[in-house]
Formats: C-alpha cells, structure tokens, sequence
C-alpha cells in the first residue's frame, strides 16, 4: 500500500490510494441513484408555510427525557464490520447517558422533504431531533424558519474546532441553525490507464480525443458550478446571464457529441473499466475507486472545485435540542470526528481531526480528498442558495439542455 502523493499545486492534482474498510453503496451514491426522482420533485416549486420562533416555539425536554432520534443517510458513521456496532455513537450513549435512536432513512434531499414538509409546514413534530441534509436543502429550511437556532455556548468544541471555510456559509450566515457533519467536493476525474491526464473543464468539454466518452452529472449545482467557475464567474452569486453562458458551452459539447450521458452516481463503474475517460465526479467516489486503481485521479482545476456539505439541523418541535447539541458537540472532538472520517472517507469538518488521524491511519490522514489542503478550500466554492422560482427556472434551462 503506498501513500497518497499531492502533485505540484499549481496543477492542482490529487492522487489518491486508500485501504477500503466499507462495501455497498456511498451516501453520495445513494443521493446519485435518486437524482431523476429529487429533480421532479424539486421542479413542482411546492412552497411551504413559513413559521417562526414565534409562530412555532418548541419546548425542550431533554432535562427529564435522556434520549433523542438522530436520521441520517446510510453508511455514513463508523460501523464495527465484526458486529455492526457503531462505535462512536455507542460511546457517546455511555459517556452521556443519553439513549440514540439512530435511523438511516435519508437517501435523498427532496424525498426526504416531501416526507417532513407537511408537519413542519404546520408547527408538527416530525418524530425526529436531529438530521442531516444537504446545504442546499439547509438554507430552504432556513428561510422558511422550519428549524431550531441553536444554543453555541452549548457548543465549545463546534466553536472551536469547525473549519474556518465552513464558517459564514451563505446557506445560514449566523451558523446558529445547522452544523456541518461531512464534506464533499465535486471536480475531474479521469482514467490514467485510457487517457492523458485533464487538468480543465475546458479540456473535458472539448478535446477530441475524449470526444463520446465523457460523462457529466445530472445534479445541476455540481456540473454548473464547475461551467461557471470555468467561465470565470462565482457559483455563490452569478446572474441568469451568467447562467446561460455557462449553459450554451454545456450545449454546444452535448451537440458535439463530446458527452456520453448525464448520470448520477452511475457513472463511477464506468470510469473504472475505461468505457468513460473521463467525467465530473464526487471525490468520495473517487477514493472508492481509486483504493483499487490508483490511476484513477482526481483533479481539482484551477477555476476551482465545488464544496458541498451535509449538515446537523434541529426541526421545529423536536423535544431534545438540548441532547442533539451535545451529540454534535461530541462529533466535534478531533479524535471522535477521525473515527467517523477514517470509515466513511469523505471531507471532515472538523479542525484537529487530522492529527488526530496520523494515530489511526496515517495513510487516510495524507489523503487530499478528506483533509483538503487550505489552497484547495480557498478555490472550492458552494452553489448559490436558490429561491423556488430560482430553483424552477435553471432547472428547466438545465434539464432542456442535458435532455431529461
């Protein structure tokens, strides 16, 4: 096993190798096999009920109930494969004497608010005190004052320990509403065994020798976030004309026929086995396949990456906000945050978690793709939280475009 090597900065490539310690699919590959699904549902523009602390006060009852319903997405905390025990949260009950009922129901952002819109639309329990949802998603909720603001003097290490390019997010400027959990950033990839290196998206949309076998992924904010970027304008903060000059290079490679599809998560398998060269991929993916083929590269170009989160909120009428905020601050100790990082290998949030990491496996601590370096933060950016109306028209545009 060999250690993950940085190429020279400039180029901003990242080479990467790990010893797998999962099997079945990612929490990002979960979200890729529902992307059809989540677009329709995100293109009906249902607008909900905005409330307020006002409108829809919660009470806490976590001085007299020691317990609290935690949903996340699959595979996305540390598992004991011996006995499929979770070792981390296992601890925090113990240490806390607070009882978690841990629920992996979420496979996708806007399924998932299809499920829990009506009783927070309507100031109603959703039988759950803490989730973890996408950014995006996070600043929909926000807005429409679905969520808890949280208690951060309850927090000492969320305060201290959260990454500085995580603070001041557009999706909840205060940082009082959500809590990140994990990371991710969406860039190149490419199949060193079938093709040249691609350092551009340039290159990806327009080089002949990659001509019928590239893919592109179906999700809007990650393929044009990096078009944007490409064409020298800010994913965070771009106008409609921005959008659509953007949109017309994406047009013009569909009708070159530079692009084999639109995919989801799909696409990782094909990468493998050399059908496609080359695509815009997840960087947890990437590590995935790169633990068997260390030819398969990630790249970060230098127009930069685009870095999403998914993130700890509180809804409204949860009973154990004061439960949740100590579980999130538990995950907020460097050492409990490499645990989780080392098996589920996707961006951690947490500032100390690397060193804490070198005493767990050196290797995943070397790794770009889970411990970014402050260069590449510095060129990653978040896609611009979009209203329904927003939300619908560069959905339309996008979806007329790759032909869904």
């Amino acid at each position: 096993m060999r250690r993950p090597q940085l190429m020279p900065e400039a180029a901003a490539v990242l080479a990467v190798h790990r010893s797998s310690r999962r099997t079945g699919l990612s929490r990002r590959a979960l979200l890729g096999g529902a992307v059809a699904a989540g677009a329709a549902l995100a293109g009906c523009g249902i607008e909900g009920t905005r409330q307020s602390e006002q409108s829809c006060p919660s009470t806490d009852l976590s001085a007299t109930e020691h317990r609290l319903v935690f949903a996340n997405w699959p595979q996305y905390i540390d598992v004991d494969d011996s006995d499929e025990s979770r070792p981390t949260l296992e601890a925090f009950q113990r240490r806390s004497g607070i009882r978690v009922s841990y629920l992996e129901e979420i496979n996708d952002n806007d399924q998932y608010f299809g499920k829990i819109q009506n009783q927070l639309a309507e100031c109603r329990p959703t039988g759950r005190d803490l989730m973890v949802v996408t950014d995006w998603l996070v600043g929909r909720l926000v807005d429409l004052g679905w969520v808890q603001r949280l208690d951060l003097a309850a927090m000492p290490n969320v305060q201290r320990n959260l990454l500085t390019s995580l603070r001041g997010r557009a999706v909840d400027p205060s940082g009082t509403h959500a809590v990140p959990w994990q990371g991710g950033l969406a860039a190149l990839a490419y199949n060193g065994r079938v093709t040249a290196e691609i350092r551009t998206v340039d290159e990806l949309l327009t080089r002949p020798d990659l001509k019928g076998r590239v893919t592109l992924l179906s999700e809007l904010r990650d393929t044009m976030g990096l078009l944007l970027q490409a064409r020298g304008h800010d994913p965070g903060d771009f106008t409609e004309a921005q959008f659509d000059d953007a949109l017309e290079v994406l047009r013009r490679s569909v009708e070159s026929g530079q692009i084999r599809r639109f995919t989801g998560n799909d696409y990782a398998p094909d990468l493998k086995r050399g059908d496609v060269a080359a695509c815009i991929g997840w960087s947890g993916d990437i590590i995935q396949l790169a633990s068997d083929d260390p030819q398969i590269r990630f790249v970060a170009p230098d127009s930069g990456a685009m870095l999403y989160s998914d993130d700890m909120v509180v809804p409204n009428q949860a009973a154990h906000r004061a439960n949740a905020q100590r579980l999130m601050d538990y995950y907020y100790d460097p050492t409990v945050a490499a645990t989780v990082a080392a098996y589920v290998n996707y961006i951690c949030p947490v500032e100390g978690a690397q060193a804490a990491m070198e005493k767990i496996d050196p290797e995943l601590a070397a790794n770009p793709l889970i411990f970014p370096t402050r260069a590449l933060l510095a060129r990653a950016r978040e896609f611009m939280p979009l209203t329904q109306p927003e939300s619908r028209l560069y959905n339309d545009k996008f979806q007329a475009v790759i032909g869904a």
